[in-house]
């Protein structure tokens, strides 16, 4: 029974708390349904609850919803709730102080209640003014304060004007006078300059005073301070002016003003304890001024914080200006930003503009007028907003001063306060006075709110055992509450009921109980399966399946309820799609509709007009007609009654009526004004438009100029003019006519003008017409021959025009629309260019193009600047016309000229008229060819050239949005103005059908923001397809504040979406700042646009067919490390001192703090503050300031918590070594001694004067003076620096110098030097370092190929194995070759960024083998080549799912040769600063934001493994081993065979023997594998480098199959030269790509991969590639929580066909834990897990907010590093592991559990403590032969970062070849989670001898197993009785079962 009722009440709970969850946010009344009476009231305003015995629903509602759903007894509380105005004395605005009204109001709220109140406020013209200037008074700033004292009078006697109550005070200040702010010299104390008082923090001088005299006389006396460093202490001087109110003399009624003038920047809270004074206590806030206004607890209290200085000024009402100079002026302009309101002017150096600068922030801060709600309880929210209903969103208002200011205030109480009932909050904070005041004012509202939380009265009676409730509960309020064991609405059913009746649970019409969706439980209860999807008594609801608007759910407006959508407060409709307010409905003038149209559903349904209107019925006069155009045949008919609406009819229709005027108003005052002429009586009329100014009035106001402008009416004197030139012309036609046939023979071509001399020669269109489909244009110009025919001699210029829309009829709507003769529009213009047409002018960014590009807009605008209102062309490009005679080599040029459009007869002109002169001022032009355009027509002329039958018009086709479905325009063939020919075919139609957009083009977001530092700003454009295809775009970046070739690099050109592409990226260079910009403190924002045009094959533009482009300027981090690895100091030692450094950006303040680590005695910790130009600082301890005698021990100090500006460099920590020692003496103490020359016991003294020198890559000489004792010689100990000095190589010297050789290049080497004799060694010098020079590199590591396509492939490469200096650049040359000889031209591709060790080519040629070589350069100059050959078309295609890494160069293989390939950089980016939306990828430990960590395999090398399939049966195994001195290569080659065979090959090399042996014996051909997506695992995991070194030698392999092929290296770094890596790290990593076949049939593997894309900072989008699966995928789980621990939440994902979903309000800067999991038929698969962190910055006051408008980027914690086990014993073993690169915090320590694999024990856990680069663990109490399971876990300030997981068995090893040595086998297995079914098993055996590396005696064997399941290695090293002379046997055994 009670199991039952256990279920009962959990499903009903969870049922509960789910429908809750989803309907709180619409409806919060829903929030108390299952409550009682009381709690229902309290939820909020309007919730009421329904007392009915017998209602069936929720009982708490609003109570338009109950009342709706049949409830009879409704209670809501129902008592008024007045605004209560308790002191309301209206403003005397002659009264000159702030006032305002009303003064003291009392307010009542329920939860959830806001209540609105009017409120006036009175800044006086001339109010009441307190003016305290604050100065700096440190010695930079004395003529300053000559300048201050000058101008005291003119000062004073200026701010008397503003203000008939003025006072002004001053005081001044400079810094703590403590060190190291101040000099603390007695000297400077008195005086720390000539004729200067002593230093001081803050003195308050002058106290507030009207006496302008007085303030004057007192200001002369003044005389300058002075301090140290260079930022002051300006913030302790503003606390005190605030505070001490009475002291400074602030009034109550006054505006009070505060001038801080100053040219330092400034300290602030914690720089009193960040420095040497120590100031540890925090300011408090208090006035500490004496007797004389001197600030007492400078030297005891820390300075302010800008918050606290903000929150004091506000509170005091004082108003900062802030007279800075230039020096500073940014830091000033950015603290600005944190005031409500504050003014920042830029002094002068002499601060001569003080009182200009304190005139204008007056001025300024009178006009502005903040309102804020201070105090009260916290359980109030205030909001103000201006008389029309717009809100103000800080409260900032414009209010003229003298003027009464209205505003309307909003108080809200709301429902919750931190997830808490308002109700249940403490009284203080449900009840008290709000004040409400401007910033300026002290006088305030007084407003006291309450919070009112009803009791229901039926809660007081209660109807105990009640017969309605079956005498089994108590009724209250209507409502029962049952007794223990019954439940139901009325008790009638027992929790303990075993009978379950389902018919009970099956509704009406339905099959299945609960609708097959829950499950039945006692009573008829349907407990629904996924209650956030189905709902209803019997489950019977879908919330899924409301109606939707826009494709979301209830318009995302409301919450889909029992089958239909619950609309959100405001909103109404079947789909909740309208909105109640009509709030969208309003116009310009705040009317509803222009009140012309109704308002429904949001949206006004207008009358039909003559005018376009707009959404709010107004008319629309857009940029096209104009005002003018559109009122001009109203006009003209009403006041005229001439014009096309003359007739009475049409003029009736008019909207408007005109008003005739004797004068009209000033331009400037109206709309528009026009002027047209009369066609009927030739007069000029004039009139204006305006909006009327009662906002009721709807109809436009015309004014027309009752008087016209007519011309004289006398034209008698024209008609003897007339007849003159009529005389004139019968007089030539005669002379023609009399010599024609003279002019036909011999001169034809001279007198080819005349009519009569034609010669039969025809030019015209050869075709008709022309039938164009919009969608199908490439081109927004049409290429239409012109025939000529007859006698092809001579020449003929023809002249065309074109015209658009002739198919539009006289009325059309379109056509009656005038154009505005005013309006500028943009003219192309064509020219032909006496210059040959050559390549590099196609590329806009060439230098050819740029000089033309120069001249030619030179030339154009001298020659069209003539035009009036003529702008400078533009846009200019070069191209050639085919088709175009003896001409079309030559170049056309194209460009825009922006002027007016009734310019266009004046342009055509002016342009043919330079154009048949050949010049176009100094610019050559061939004459004959020009096109001019505009939007709607185009003339032009072109040129037959002898001989030249046909040419091309080049016709623009006026390609629009607003174009007819099916428009036509007319090409016409005008005159001949050159040559004989006549026209003949003179016409040419071309019609174009408009189809809907196919393709629609838009940028992602409306700004993008980068930084100089990323080089290059990906601008990503989108395209949504709508029906598939082709499609091109024109884009064009466009200068802001940035400009071109200083800031960027100006891009344009065309892009072109091939079928199914969706996005392009156009990459613009980004340059770095000049010296010059570099320095300026004062930098402007940089920004340019980038805009899209010219859509094309159907295409449109978008949503954003324009970017911004904001460009930041990032100064680089300053670098602090410490100076050196490792500090000697000795016992006697008085203090350790240890350097920090600091490098790059030292003109910056920077910190860092610094503790130590592992010391006997102390815990020290502390801060280094690094003030500008400091290079170098130091850290004292005292050892004898701490308790314990002084021993010898080593001690690490650590560097950590940089400033945001800093980062810390190589050397993060260092070790103090203290040895013993004895006293100094006093020349030892200074230096003059060394401490080992006093050494005692006969043991000689230590060389003095020790010095080296690199004398090469590989050598460094030492030189040093000859110790006294008679040495027998010298031993010079050298090491690599960070080694252990025990591993030191030693060298016997009989001399005082000593040559280093064979050494690694660039490497920083310790050395110190001891002399010896019969007795020993004597006292060792001093270590000196000294580090080597470089010297080339060597060759680039392994290369590697990403397949992209056969087409397309990604290189990439490891850095040289000996980088022998710094790497600067890398270059890659590739090939096309055949049979290793090259087929094509060798292309090369320089990348200047060694970061960037990728590249990806395209337009490879397909099937074509290609040599790739790959090189790296360093100072000293380029390395050998690393090269590879590879053909693409055999190679497997890689999924596109693996990002792309940023920033690669991409190049093109067709591209031209040399360095100039480069076309773009990659899209796929993965962390980007901007709001980037491109993946970063987990799911591989060593995989960082997509990148591949280069060197993850080996520590200081790298190593790579590559499959792909290979058709050759062969087997191929090919070593390369080469050490410091040679290199051997052995090769051996073996192809299957049926039964046992093997070969066996013998190399002799100098320096060793190597013996190679394989035998093979095949089974099958099959595997129990295949490598698809086997790249997964690659980056899964590496080996610590823990085994035997084979003496330097580097290892590299390749090995193919019929089935996959591997490719593994190893290399070591250049400063990891010890004896601490194994080739067979490289053999095991390779081994650990296969997985074993563990998972059940038919169940579902890991998804192959977790990729994370950032929406935002608080939204991801998780997508994953589909498991490998047998059977069918039925969906997938997504859970998700807080890696630091919380609540696990899940996404169920029921189809399949998806692979991703979108997670919103994630926190910022929080690292998440994501899993996801498929599920089959056989249940669900195992996890995929991923932790991500969306970083961005966040709201100071709300750490969980991130700033609106701020980037935001991905990153991911790490694991700790590879866990590396070491057996003990037979039950015990030490595990270590290297500290995570990225923990998740600051590190506390780890936990690490351990566990038996396949169950059986306990699980165990051990805490480690510490955050070392390496820790250790030992193990004790395991059991023989047993797997066990351990994971790592760093515990961190965050909580936990990810575990590292790894598995260990302890093997007994009886009778092996090291059981004399007490050794123990070691094996271990690596699971990962990877698409194929093979696991890895290494088994490692290491005997327990001390000497860890290889002797002469030691061999090391490998031997490897291949099966169809399972792929084994062991490697086990034996000591064996065998040494070879001279040399090293390596021997190797291999066995493969295929």
């Amino acid at each position: 029974m009670g199991r039952w009722t256990l279920h009962l009440s959990v499903g009903l709970g969870l049922l509960a708390v789910l429908l809750t969850c989803c309907y709180a946010e619409e409806n919060y009344c829903l929030e108390a349904k299952d409550k009682d009476c009381s709690e229902c009231l309290q939820a909020g305003v309007g919730c009421a609850y329904c007392l009915d015995e017998t209602f069936d629903g929720f009982r708490c509602d609003l109570s338009k919803n109950i009342k709706a759903r049949g409830c009879n007894r409704v209670t809501e509380y129902g008592f008024e709730r007045k605004i209560n105005i308790e002191k309301d004395e209206r403003i005397n605005m002659k009264v000159q102080q702030s006032q305002v009204s009303p003064q003291q109001i009392s307010m009542r709220f329920l939860p959830g209640e806001e209540k609105r109140v009017n409120v006036e406020v009175f800044a006086p013209l001339k109010g009441p003014l307190d003016l305290y200037i604050l100065m700096d008074f440190s010695n930079s700033m004395a003529d300053d304060l000559n300048n201050l004292k000058k101008l005291g009078t003119k000062m004073a006697s200026h701010f008397q004007q503003e203000s008939d109550d003025f006072t002004i005070g001053f005081g001044k200040f400079v810094d703590k006078v403590i060190e190291p702010q101040t000099d603390m010299r007695p000297s400077k104390l008195l005086k720390p300059w000539p004729n200067s008082d002593p230093p001081f923090s803050f003195k308050n001088v002058i106290k507030l005073t009207n006496n302008v005299t007085f303030f004057t006389s007192e200001l002369q006396k003044e005389r300058i301070s002075g301090n140290l460093d260079a930022p002051e202490g300006g913030f302790d001087a503003i606390l005190q002016a605030a505070v001490c109110g009475d002291k400074i003399g602030w009034r109550k009624h006054s505006t009070h003003l505060l001038v801080f003038s100053t040219e330092s920047a400034f300290h602030y809270e914690s720089d009193g304890a960040n420095v040497l004074s120590g100031i540890m206590a925090r300011n408090d806030e208090g006035c500490h001024l004496d007797a004389t206004g001197k600030y007492t607890q400078d030297i005891h209290q820390d300075y302010p914080s800008i918050p606290t200085l903000v929150r004091l000024l506000d509170k005091h009402n004082i108003i900062p200006i802030f007279a800075v100079t230039d020096h500073s002026f940014s830091y000033y302009q950015k603290l600005q930003a944190y005031f409500p309101i504050a003014e920042v002017g830029l002094l002068q150096e002499d601060s001569s503009n003080i009182l200009p600068i304190m005139v204008t922030a007056f001025q300024n801060i009178r006009s502005k007028m903040r309102i804020s709600a201070d105090g009260g309880p916290s359980a109030f929210e205030a909001k103000f907003f201006a008389t029309n209903g717009s809100i103000s969103p800080h409260g900032n208002f414009d209010f003229t001063p003298g003027e009464i200011g209205k505003l309307q205030m909003q108080l809200k109480a709301p429902r919750m306060y931190n997830k808490q009932s308002v109700c249940q909050m403490n009284p203080a904070d449900k009840e008290g006075t709000v004040k409400v005041k401007p910033s300026t004012f002290n006088t305030a509202v007084n407003v006291k709110a309450s919070i009112i939380c009803p009791i229901c009265d039926c809660e007081k009676v209660v109807i105990s055992t009640a017969a309605r409730c079956h005498n089994r509960g108590d009724l209250v309020c209507g409502k029962c509450r049952c007794f223990s064991g019954w439940v139901g609405p009325f008790c009638n059913c027992s929790a303990g009921s075993s009978a379950l009746d389902t018919s009970l649970c099956t509704g009406p019409q339905m099959k299945d109980p609960c609708s097959g969706r829950g499950e039945c439980m006692a009573c008829g209860t349907c407990v629904c399966y996924n209650p956030d999807q189905f709902e209803g008594q019997y489950c019977q609801y879908d919330k899924t399946q409301c109606q939707r608007h826009g494709g979301f759910l209830c318009n995302d407006r409301g919450s889909c309820v029992m089958g239909g959508c619950v609309c959100a407060e405001g909103w109404t409709g079947m789909a909740c799609e309208c909105p109640k307010s009509n709030q969208t409905c309003r116009d310009s003038q705040g009317a509803v509709c222009n009140g012309r149209g109704k308002c429904v559903c949001g949206r006004c349904e207008c009358p039909k007009t003559d005018f376009v209107t707009t959404s709010t019925c107004e008319p629309n006069f857009d940029t096209r007609t104009g005002v003018c155009e559109a009122t001009r045949n109203c006009v003209e008919c009403q006041a005229w009654k001439t014009g096309e609406k003359k007739a009475k009819e049409e003029c009736a229709k008019c909207p408007f009526k005109i008003v005739l005027v004797d004068e009209l108003k000033d331009v400037k005052k109206v709309l528009d004004s026009c002027s047209y002429r009369d066609e009927e009586d030739d007069c000029m009329y004039h009139y204006t438009v305006e909006n009327p100014k009662d906002p009721t009035v709807k109809d436009l106001e015309v004014q027309v100029l009752k008087k016209k402008d007519c011309p004289p009416a006398s034209l008698l004197w024209l008609l003897p003019f007339l007849l003159f030139l009529l005389l004139l012309l019968a007089l030539l036609l005669l002379c023609c006519w009399k010599f024609c046939a003279c002019c036909k023979t011999c001169f034809q071509s001279c007198l080819a003008l005349l009519p009569c001399c034609k010669g039969g020669r025809m030019v015209g269109f050869k075709e008709d017409e022309y039938l164009l489909r919009q969608s199908l244009l490439t081109s927004d110009h049409l290429d239409t021959p012109m025939v000529r025919t007859g006698p092809p001699k001579g020449t003929d210029v023809v002249r065309w025009k074109v015209t658009d829309n002739v198919h539009r009829p006289p009325n059309h709507p379109q056509a009656l629309i005038k154009p505005n003769p005013k309006e500028t529009i943009q003219f192309p213009l064509s020219l032909r260019l006496n210059r040959l047409f050559s390549e590099n002018l196609s590329r806009p960014e060439s230098r050819d193009a740029e000089q033309l590009r120069k001249e030619v807009a030179d030339n154009l605008n001298e020659v069209y600047k003539q035009i009036p209102g003529a702008q400078k062309v533009q846009k200019t490009s070069f191209r050639m016309q085919r088709n175009a005679g003896k001409r079309q080599d030559y170049t056309i040029m194209d460009t825009v000229l922006s002027a007016p459009r009734s310019s266009y007869p004046d342009i055509v002109k002016l342009t043919e008229k330079n154009v048949q002169s050949g010049n176009i001022h100094d610019l050559k032009v061939v004459p004959g060819y020009y096109t001019v355009a505009t939007d709607r027509e185009a003339a032009g002329a072109i040129e037959f050239q002898e001989g030249v039958e046909s040419v091309d018009v080049h016709v623009p086709l006026f390609v629009k949005d607003e174009d007819d479905d099916k428009k036509q325009l007319q090409v016409e063939a005008v005159d001949v103005p050159l040559g004989i020919a006549e026209i003949g075919k003179r016409l040419v139609n071309i019609t174009i059908i408009k189809e809907h957009a196919t393709s629609v083009f838009s940028f992602l977001q409306p700004a993008y923001t980068y930084s100089r530092g990323d080089g290059v700003a990906n601008i990503p454009i989108s395209r949504e397809i709508i029906e598939d295809g082709r499609a091109q775009v024109t884009y064009r970046t466009r200068d802001l504040t940035a400009k071109d070739k200083k800031d960027y690099v100006a891009m344009e050109g065309d892009l072109t979406y091939n079928p199914d592409e969706t996005q392009k990226t156009v990459p613009v260079r980004l340059l770095e700042l000049s010296e010059k910009d570099g320095l300026l403190e004062d930098k402007q924002v940089k920004q340019f646009v980038m805009d899209l045009s010219n859509p094309r094959q159907g295409a449109k533009l978008g949503r954003y067919p324009r970017t911004t482009v904001t460009i930041t300027d990032q100064p680089e981090p300053s670098v602090m490390m410490f100076k050196k690895g490792a500090q000697n100091f000795s016992t006697s030692d008085t203090t350790y001192t240890i350097p920090v450094v600091r490098t790059r950006n030292q003109d910056s303040t920077a910190t860092v703090k610094w503790r130590t680590k592992k010391a006997q005695r102390f815990d020290l910790s502390g801060p280094l503050k690094f003030s500008p130009g400091e290079t170098e600082k130091s850290i004292v301890i005292d050892p004898r300031a701490h308790p314990g005698s002084v021993q010898p021990e080593t001690i690490q100090l650590e560097l950590f918590d940089p400033s945001s500006n800093a980062t810390i460099g190589d050397r993060k920590t260092t070790l103090v070594n203290v040895g013993a020692g004895i006293p100094k003496s006093p020349l030892q103490q200074k230096g003059y001694l060394n401490q080992s020359a006093t050494s005692p016991g006969g043991r000689l003294l230590a060389p003095s004067n020790l010095k080296a020198k690199a004398t090469g890559p590989r050598n460094i000489r030492l030189n040093w003076d000859q110790a006294s004792g008679n040495p027998l010689g010298y031993k010079v100990k050298y090491w690599i620096y960070g080694d252990p000095e025990k591993d030191a190589q030693v060298l016997d010297v009989k001399t005082t110098q000593a040559e280093l050789t064979n050494l690694y290049p660039y490497c920083d080497y310790e050395m110190r030097v001891c002399s010896y004799n019969q007795i020993g060694d004597g006292s060792d010098t001093d270590i000196v370092t000294c580090q080597t020079l470089e010297d080339a590199p060597g060759e680039p590591g392994r290369l590697a190929f990403n397949v992209i396509s056969p087409t397309v492939t990604q290189v990439s490469w490891a850095e040289p194995a000996e980088t022998n200096g710094n790497i600067t650049a890398y270059e890659v040359i590739y090939t096309p070759i055949d049979d290793e000889q090259p087929v094509g031209a060798a292309k090369k591709v320089k990348i200047d960024n060694p970061k960037k060790r990728m590249l990806l080519i395209e337009n490879l040629q397909k099937s074509q083998t290609y040599q790739y070589k790959v090189r790296a350069m360093n100072s000293i100059g380029w390395g050998p080549f690393r090269d590879a050959t590879i053909n693409l078309a055999s190679q497997p295609t890689r999924p596109m799912s693996i990002p792309i890494i940023p920033d690669i160069p991409i190049v093109d293989a067709e591209a031209g040769d040399e360095y100039d390939s480069y076309l773009m950089y990659s899209n796929e980016v993965m962390k980007s600063p901007t709001g980037s939306k491109t993946p970063s990828v987990s799911g591989d430990d060593y995989t960082m934001n997509g990148k591949w960590d280069q060197n993850f395999l080996f520590p200081g090398g790298s190593g790579t493994r590559n499959m792909s399939s290979s058709s050759s049966p062969m087997s191929t195994l090919s070593s390369n081993y080469k050490g410091a001195g040679g290199s051997f290569i052995t090769d051996t080659s073996t192809t299957y065979m049926s039964g046992q065979g093997g070969s066996r090959r013998t190399d002799m090399m100098v320096g060793g023997v190597h013996t190679s042996e394989v035998i093979m014996r095949k089974r099958s051909e099959s595997r129990g594998y295949t490598d698809e997506h086997i790249r997964d695992s690659i980056v899964m995991g590496d080996v610590s480098g823990n085994f035997p070194d084979l003496g330097g030698f580097g290892y590299a392999g390749t090995q193919s199959s019929s089935q996959s092929q591997f490719s593994y290296s190893l290399s070591t770094g250049p400063r990891a030269r010890t004896e601490s890596s194994d080739v067979n790290d490289a053999l095991y990593n390779l081994d650990r790509v296969l997985q074993d076949a563990r998972l059940s049939p038919g169940v579902p593997d890991t998804p192959s991969r977790l990729v994370f894309s950032a929406l935002g900072p608080t939204a991801l989008k998780v997508s994953w590639q589909e498991p490998r699966c047998d059977k069918d995928i039925m969906g997938y789980c997504v859970l998700y929580q807080l890696l630091n621990g919380a609540e696990v939440k899940h996404i169920n994902v029921t189809n399949p066909a998806e692979n991703s979903v979108i997670i919103q309000d994630l926190l910022p800067n929080h690292s998440y834990l994501f899993k996801v999991k498929a599920q089959s038929q056989e249940g669900w698969g195992p996890e995929r897990e991923g932790v991500i962190t969306i970083e961005s910055a966040v709201d100071p006051k709300s750490p969980l907010s991130p700033m609106p408008g701020s980037p935001f980027t991905l990153s991911t914690p790490s694991a700790p590093g590879p866990l590396v086990f070491t057996a003990l014993s037979p039950d015990s073993l030490q595990l270590s592991w290297e500290k995570p690169r990225k923990p998740n915090g600051d590190i506390l320590g780890y936990v690490v559990t351990c566990e038996q694999l396949h169950g059986g024990g306990d699980v165990r856990s051990f805490q480690v403590s510490g955050d070392s680069a390496e820790t250790s663990l030992t193990v004790p109490n395991l059991t023989e032969n047993v797997p066990y399971k351990f994971k790592v876990q760093a515990r961190t300030t965050q909580g936990f970062g990810p575990e590292r997981e790894g598995i260990i068995t302890i093997e007994s090893q009886d009778g092996s070849a090291l059981s004399q040595y007490n050794s123990q086998s070691m094996s271990r297995r690596e699971v990962f989670q990877l698409p194929t079914e093979v696991s890895t098993r290494t088994n490692v055996s290491q005997s327990m001898i001390k000497e860890p590396f290889f002797s002469d005696g030691m061999m090391m064997t490998s031997q490897h197993t291949e099966t169809s399941g399972m792929v084994t290695r062991q490697v086990t090293k034996e000591v064996v009785q065998r040494s070879v002379v001279g040399g090293t046997m390596v021997t190797k055994k291999m066995f493969y079962e295929s």
